[in-house]
């Protein structure tokens, strides 16, 4: 470790992100986001054919899959349609989001203001566990970039949705946070609800792993289990839920098989990646399938150049296997900016550039870049006709 690196340790992270205010102006910046980007939503909306509430715009797609977890819970086994053939079900999607819907509708909410009240708070969460990551691994104004880059980048429309992004982002980001500062009962903590939350929790669980052994390598007085637990806590996350699934079903294999036969979402080395992309370029036709060919393209190169300048490396090993599972898998290639999101890899170098920049600079490159991500978000849940 360097001179540098104990430095930044020593300082509290509270002082370093700014206290109070530093939390304050990202919670703002996430609301100037959001609060565009659903003035962009209904002002799209309205030239529709068919406009619809703004409400019913946000709970379209995943949402209503996550809602049916929360209210009528997990079916006990797999699903067939009318001719027998195997379908996708509510088994397919990590619980805990759906759970605190489900808690939110205990409490008396109707379980749709329940699912985006969660996502909104959530949100919030992301915002401030965004920004205490980026202040702890450089200083608070990488936070507040972080904050704004990834909160309005073109899938970041999710953040208002009854989508687990949200949420996802918020677990990550304060687990990441968290073991940079070596507390941790809070990186097993968010690391395993991290884990339960989305299947590229095991991602970020490997990556709390190479925390820990770093941990290990550094004397600095704590007791040598507290890392290997709250790396062994995350750990545990994918592989119970997985588990669970198999012994529900009775079939060890089989989230993936419903993964599969739901969504056409199976693991094949980036060859259906590989092909989207040779085939759009080459001879696409729309501007969406085009401009998602080059958003992954992006942020292949936006993740080469972060892996150039040496990040921490759990976050690049999260970044990397993230990735892996993003373009290593079959499934809907609209969907894939919207996996992208929580990866933080492909944002460190615009973040780096922007903490560097003078204020002007960075403000106004900032502000461009939300105009394009908040418009291309809200086109996709108004125009585009497709799942996210």
């Amino acid at each position: 470790m360097t001179l540098v690196e104990e430095t930044t340790k020593k300082e509290s992270l509270w002082d370093r992100s700014g206290g109070l205010n530093g939390l304050l102006t990202a919670v703002g910046i996430l609301a100037l986001t959001r609060v565009g980007q659903l003035l962009m939503i209904s002002w799209l909306d309205g030239g529709t054919a068919e406009p619809r509430p703004l409400f019913e715009r946000l709970l379209i797609w995943d949402a209503g899959w996550f809602l049916r977890v929360a209210v009528d819970g997990y079916p006990e086994g797999y699903t067939y349609s009318a001719t027998g053939q195997l379908e996708g079900n509510e088994l397919a999607f990590f619980p805990v989001y759906p759970m605190l819907i489900r808690a939110g509708a205990a409490l008396g909410a109707d379980p749709s203001t329940a699912a985006l009240t969660v996502a909104w708070l959530a949100s919030v969460g992301a915002a401030v566990a965004l920004h205490l990551l980026g202040a702890s691994l450089y200083d608070r104004r990488a936070g507040w970039a972080l904050v704004a880059i990834c909160c309005s980048a073109p899938a970041s429309v999710v953040l208002s949705m009854a989508y687990s992004e949200s949420l996802y982002i918020a677990l990550v980001a304060g687990m990441f946070a968290a073991a940079h500062r070596r507390v941790w009962w809070a990186a097993g903590l968010l690391g395993l609800l991290t884990a339960l939350s989305r299947p590229t929790g095991a991602a970020a669980a490997l990556a709390l792993a190479v925390a820990a052994i770093l941990a290990l390598r550094h004397d600095d007085g704590q007791p040598k289990w507290k890392p290997l637990a709250a790396a062994a806590a995350a750990l545990a996350g994918v592989p119970l839920y997985l588990g669970w699934v198999a012994y529900r079903v009775g079939d060890l294999t089989a989230w993936f098989k419903i993964q599969t036969a739901g969504w056409g979402t199976s693991f094949d080395y980036g060859s259906s990646t590989g092909k989207f992309l040779w085939t759009t370029l080459r001879s696409g036709d729309g501007w969406i399938p085009m401009s998602v060919a080059l958003i992954l393209l992006v942020a292949l190169a936006a993740a080469g150049v972060a892996l150039a300048q040496k990040p921490w490396l759990p976050l690049a090993v999260y970044g990397v296997v993230a990735m892996i599972l993003v373009y290593g898998q079959a499934g809907f290639y609209h969907s894939k900016p919207r996996l992208l999101l929580p990866v933080l890899l492909t944002l460190l170098p615009a973040v780096v550039a922007a903490a560097r920049a003078r204020p002007r600079v960075a403000v106004l490159s900032i502000t461009a870049w939300a105009l394009f991500g908040l418009w291309y978000g809200a086109y996709l849940v108004t125009v585009w006709p497709y799942t996210l």
